[in-house]
């Protein structure tokens, strides 16, 4: 009996034992995981030891740490995609000599490591911003969209917060002026185009002019100076704006806009409207690139300065917005009659010549391409700009030197206000949003100055904060 009551003492020891050993496990468990959502997340170990260069030593100096030679060996900067463009948790950028570890992970906000924070201006939120901001956090912006996406960054008080711009503009950082321009060979190819004599049959059955947009109402206001245009002239509007002629099936999906197909029925006309969603000096997207390639004369109306960027001085019919649509349409009319005038505009196509040396300069030029794998796209280089800059202040400080300081200007990014066009009469199925346009425009400066002065304070702030801060009355 003795026996049999030391064994189920034994046994009873022994259950109580493992009982604690699972609640000291779990307990373990739960406080790793705890630590796991409070710690940040190292990059992968192939990645920290891919980071020994030339330059290592130079971190020491940014993070204010005393490290070991092989800790150094492990160091480069972060970079944050505030604004996950990239959708990539972690990678390390090649940029010439230097390397940086870019990522879309928050949690490196206060790594001692990070020094750079990157916003894509579509999707740039007051929400949520990387505050406070510590002197050595620079601030990069890219936006090659229209201003309507996010026009509070379109004013100076919001513009002059990042250190670093891509956009559309020339004079930002990196310029993206022609995104949508793949190189001069597109341009001058005559792949697409279709001899004037078999354009003149097919206007049996065509209009002289073609329209094609399904983002109607936008800032530049342009349906409502097509729909007075067409009481001119004959227009065929294949898109959702101002529609009155159908695609075939196949190509009536927007991703069908680049397929073969559609490029063969656009290629049959004689001109094209080209008109930007927003008026503002060097948006220029592939409303004017696409005629051009085509062998199209576009009739163009966006940027007030696009005569700098034409592949010759008479190669698209630009528009006169001051000038009533009537007398476009007479224009218009006039080419289409007179094939010696109307080849007048097509004549750089048929030689195959780009006369525009700033044009030419500027795709020779730029450090990046578009749809070319033998160069870097602007993404990349954008990054890669912003790293070695970094790279720079810390070579900078190496040698005792302050550090160099870039900071955005009011032109990086810019456009005026939305106009109306005040014609006698419109349509009345025509809804018109550009009074919604033009309050939206002086909204955003008010958002723009409220959204300086909240970061200029340099901490986290509620959008209760800020819409109180845009509207304090």
């Amino acid at each position: 009996m003795a026996r049999l009551s030391l064994r189920k003492l034994f046994l009873f020891f022994l259950c109580l034992s493992a009982v604690l050993f699972l609640l000291i496990s779990l307990q373990v468990v739960v406080e790793l995981g705890q630590f796991e959502r409070t710690v940040h997340k190292l990059p992968p170990r192939d990645l920290r030891e891919a980071g020994q260069r030339h330059h290592s030593q130079g971190l020491s100096v940014l993070a204010g740490e005393k490290t070991s030679p092989g800790e150094l060996r492990a160091q480069y900067p972060y970079i944050v995609w505030w604004s996950p463009l990239t959708g990539e948790n972690g990678r390390l950028g090649e940029c010439g000599t230097n390397k940086c570890f870019f990522t879309i992970n928050r949690t490196f906000y206060s790594h001692p490591f990070t020094q750079a924070f990157l916003f894509y201006g579509t999707d740039f939120n007051i929400e949520s911003l990387p505050l406070p901001r510590r002197v050595h956090h620079q601030w990069a912006l890219f936006h090659e969209e229209s201003p309507k996406n996010n026009y509070k960054l379109f004013h100076e008080p919001a513009i002059s917060l990042f250190n670093h711009t891509a956009t559309f503009s020339q004079h930002s950082h990196l310029p993206l002026t022609s995104q949508f321009l793949e190189n001069l060979d597109v341009l001058t190819s005559q792949a697409h185009l279709v001899p004037l004599t078999q354009k003149n049959k097919l206007r049996k059955t065509l209009a002289p002019v073609a329209y094609i947009q399904s983002d109607c109402d936008t800032p530049s206001d342009r349906d409502t100076y097509v729909s007075e245009l067409m009481k001119h002239i004959q227009v065929d509007s294949y898109g959702q704006c101002l529609h009155n002629r159908d695609l075939p099936p196949l190509l009536r999906d927007s991703t069908a806009m680049e397929e073969q197909a559609f490029y063969q029925i656009l290629a049959q006309y004689k001109f094209i409207l080209a008109f930007e969603n927003a008026v503002c000096d060097d948006y220029i997207t592939e409303k004017l690139w696409r005629p051009l390639k085509l062998g199209v004369v576009p009739v163009y109306y966006g940027a007030p300065n696009i005569w700098n960027w034409l592949p010759s001085n008479r190669s698209a019919v630009v528009v006169v917005p001051d000038e009533p649509p009537e007398k476009l349409a007479q224009y218009l009319k006039r080419l289409d009659e007179n094939d010696l005038e109307y080849s007048t505009y097509l004549e750089w196509k048929l030689k195959r010549e780009v006369s525009n040396l700033k044009l030419i300069k500027e795709l020779k030029e730029r450090p990046w391409g578009v749809q070319d794998l033998t160069q870097d796209n602007y993404l990349d280089v954008f990054e890669c700009m912003v790293c070695n800059r970094v790279w720079e202040n810390i070579d900078r400080r190496k040698e005792g030197l302050f550090p160099k300081t870039w900071q955005a200007e009011r032109n990086h990014l810019t456009c005026p206000p939305p106009k109306t066009f005040d014609f006698v009469s419109v349509p009345s199925n025509q809804t018109s949003l550009q009074g919604i346009w033009t309050s939206s425009y002086e909204q955003s400066k008010k958002e723009a100055i409220a959204l300086r002065r909240l970061a200029e304070r340099n901490r986290n702030f509620t959008v209760a904060q800020y819409w109180k801060e845009v509207f304090p009355d």
